[in-house]
């Protein structure tokens, strides 16, 4: 333990963020790091509990008190090397994780939890900026070919995972560029894409072939990867978004969140309008947005339609609005349900809860209002509260209500594995296996929508799994 009296003589001190007025005008991460005596200090209140609850929020397995103490102590390569044994992508969870590890920690219980994300993304910045990470290629091969179906980061844990065993791996990308939703589902202003681009390079400098624009299903079969390849790994993720089934659906300016974050994403990156927008250009500015769905997807819509110009957003939830706090005697150490802010939310938005949308009015064929309604929950079924309705002014309205599992069509459909009761790939977590011996599933195509976290874990342990079964052991960690 660092020191023992850190937490009673330091209070809790995070990152800060640039004034809004000034980040509203980039499209460039706007956090401001700790400098490195403080963050030293901020380590130093890690208590290093007899019972680390904090193990149990991190779905990685980080070993936070260790690298908390190394922090403090000054000793960061040391502190680098045990994050990156058992996290790939440490810049990733950095800076786009909720930090559940945060809410499990012990001084959470008086709402002072270590600021372990921070310290998190502040190793791998240091380590990266000081030129301390390098490939990690394998000193021989195995002669064994795996394919890889996603590069999300379920798919990017995987596939660096088995090339470091020494596996020959092609991850098969159908977009343009390398990433999965953290190339086109998460704003720039989270999350930089050279951030991804970095961690390509190493891969490949570690063996990994990536073939994007490559759509498996459609361009090459499923059976002739497998005719090729030893191993067929789904990790391609939870895309299949949930619709908004009311009259009106229809009308030009109702759009998915993911068509409208990808172009800007695309924008972004250098992609002239007719590629980031080959159907159409999708734009706030100047308009009156409403974001149907409260998660991070709506957030991320919330941030892009202010950078954008958009006259106003509203943000509706069909869930009542949670409590500002939560009672830690019940939650504690578990993720709490407690009303939350982000930083998008916190630029500018107007937030409704308990409301339904019943349907968009159109105007010429555009989308003009909503007609919504006021609900409460009884006995957790939702119930429409007589005499509410109400008319909200809609120019874009972006459904943004999660993702009911992997799209069917393609990959999925074609390989003909077994599917669960909720439309996932049937996999379980003791080997990953599908209900066909030779493809493997994992992240959010296997678990479902879920944080990057969980798909970072899933990818290795995948890895592990495919190199038993290739092998009939495995060194790889689980």
């Amino acid at each position: 333990m660092g020191k023992p009296t850190g937490f009673l003589e330091i209070e809790r001190h995070d990152r800060g963020y640039d004034p809004v007025s000034d980040r509203l005008k980039t499209w460039k991460e706007f956090v401001r790091p700790l400098p490195q005596p403080e963050l030293q200090s901020q380590a130093s209140r890690c208590m290093s509990c007899g019972i680390p609850f904090c193990h149990q929020g991190c779905p990685v397995n980080n070993q936070i008190p260790d690298f908390n103490e190394l922090v403090y102590r000054g000793q960061w390569r040391e502190a680098l090397e045990n994050l990156q044994s058992t996290n790939n992508f440490p810049e990733f969870t950095g800076r786009i994780c909720p930090a559940p590890c945060e809410a499990s920690c012990t001084l959470n219980i008086p709402d002072t939890p270590v600021t372990i994300k921070t310290i998190e993304c502040q190793i791998i910045d240091r380590g990266w900026d000081e030129g301390w990470i390098a490939p990690q290629p394998s000193p021989r091969g195995t002669g064994k070919r795996v394919a890889i179906v996603g590069s999300g980061p379920a798919g990017l844990a995987c596939a660096q995972q088995l090339a470091r065993a020494g596996h020959a791996t092609t991850v098969f990308e159908r977009s343009d560029r390398v990433g999965g939703l953290l190339r086109y589902g998460i704003p720039d202003f989270k999350m930089e894409k050279h951030l991804i681009d970095r961690r390509v390079r190493q891969m490949e400098s570690e063996g990994v072939i990536f073939r994007t624009g490559f759509e498996v299903g459609s361009m090459v079969t499923v059976q002739r990867l497998l005719d090729d390849y030893d191993v067929l790994v789904m990790a391609c993720g939870a895309e299949d978004p949930r619709d908004l089934p009311v009259p009106g659906r229809e009308l030009d300016g109702v759009h998915y969140a993911m068509e409208f974050l990808t172009q800007q994403n695309k924008r972004n990156a250098g992609d002239d309008e007719a590629t980031a927008a080959p159907n159409g250009t999708l734009s706030a500015k100047g308009k009156h947005v409403v974001v149907i769905g409260g998660g991070d997807t709506g957030s991320d819509c919330i941030g892009t339609s202010n950078r954008q110009g958009a006259a106003s957003v509203t943000q509706l939830e069909i869930m009542p609005a949670p409590p500002e706090h939560e009672d830690k005697a019940l939650t504690w150490p578990d993720w709490p349900l407690k009303m939350r802010t982000s930083s998008s939310q916190a630029e500018g938005v107007e937030r409704d809860f308990a409301v339904v949308t019943k349907q968009a009015i159109g105007k010429g064929g555009k989308v003009a209002a909503l007609e919504c309604a006021r609900v409460e929950w009884v006995d957790g079924r939702m119930r429409e509260v007589e005499g509410s309705g109400f008319e909200l002014k809609a120019d874009l309205v972006l459904l943004a209500m999660g993702f009911v599992g992997p799209r069917k069509a393609g990959v999925v459909a074609q390989s003909g594995v077994a599917l669960d009761p909720r439309g996932n790939v049937k996999a379980s977590v003791a080997d990953y296996r599908t209900s066909d011996g030779r493809i493997f599933a994992c992240g959010d195509a296997r678990r479902g929508q879920s944080l990057v976290v969980w798909a970072i874990r899933e990818g290795r342990q995948c890895a592990r799994a495919v190199d038993e079964h290739l092998m009939g052991v495995s060194t790889l960690p689980r």
